[in-house]
């Protein structure tokens, strides 16, 4: 068994490698996709239906691991649920960082960025979803490396959880235009907006989740009765 911080090492290493392992993906994605400006994402490039069918596929699979290594690292609900998304706040987290590195992507930090393409794509500056990791990691790491477990009250996850509905909202808004539309439309295609006042209290609400959530604020004694700290 390992140690509550060394969970948090090797949980911390396994999503690093495996957001290089994504990161090598899109380089080569862009180099097929985007010879002529490997740093300019729109107007999008037309997917081959076979290639898009694997990158859902792929998609789908990493989300897999995340959980998959999730369950195998905890035991308690709570304890799994932060294992989730301290991976996926890592891994997210150094996506961008390992693109930086490979291919001096982002530009700038309101680039736009493709999310995620399930049920359609969701589109955003990139620093958006980030901010959601960085999140992500700082909750999910703090109730991993805590010997204690830790409670979290319901209003916690109520607010958190409405946070990311508005920021999921923000994600999927820029890309209403191109459903039902076609080929031709997608190749055109340039985002024109981003609902900030949609993510910017999202942002806030899971924000606040959080801190009223975070370990330490609800924990419980070694006699297993919980109690405020």
């Amino acid at each position: 068994m390992l140690t509550p911080r060394r969970t948090v090492l090797w949980l911390g290493a396994y999503a690093a490698a495996m957001a290089w392992v994504e990161a090598a993906v899109v380089v080569y994605l862009r180099r097929l996709y985007y010879p002529d400006d490997q740093l300019t994402l729109f107007p999008m490039r037309t997917w081959r239906t076979a290639d898009l069918l694997v990158e859902l596929a792929r998609e789908a699979a990493t989300i897999v691991m995340i959980i998959a290594v999730a369950l195998l690292a905890a035991g308690s609900r709570t304890r799994r649920a932060a294992a989730f998304l301290y991976v996926f706040g890592v891994w997210d987290l150094f996506y961008y960082l390992w693109l930086k590195l490979a291919l001096g992507w982002p530009v700038s930090w309101l680039e736009w960025d493709i999310l995620f393409l399930i049920p359609w794509a969701w589109l955003a500056p990139w620093i958006t979803p980030a901010f959601a990791a960085l999140l992500f990691a700082l909750w999910g790491g703090g109730v991993l490396a805590s010997a204690a477990e830790t409670v979290v009250p319901r209003r916690a996850v109520q607010l958190a959880v409405a946070g990311l509905a508005l920021m999921l909202a923000s994600f999927l808004e820029p890309a209403v235009p191109l459903l039902g539309a076609g080929a031709a439309a997608a190749a055109q295609f340039v985002p024109a907006r981003f609902l900030w006042a949609l993510y910017l209290p999202g942002a806030a609400l899971l924000a606040t989740g959080c801190a009223v959530g975070r370990p330490g604020r609800v924990g419980t004694a070694a006699s297993g009765i919980p109690h405020a700290r």
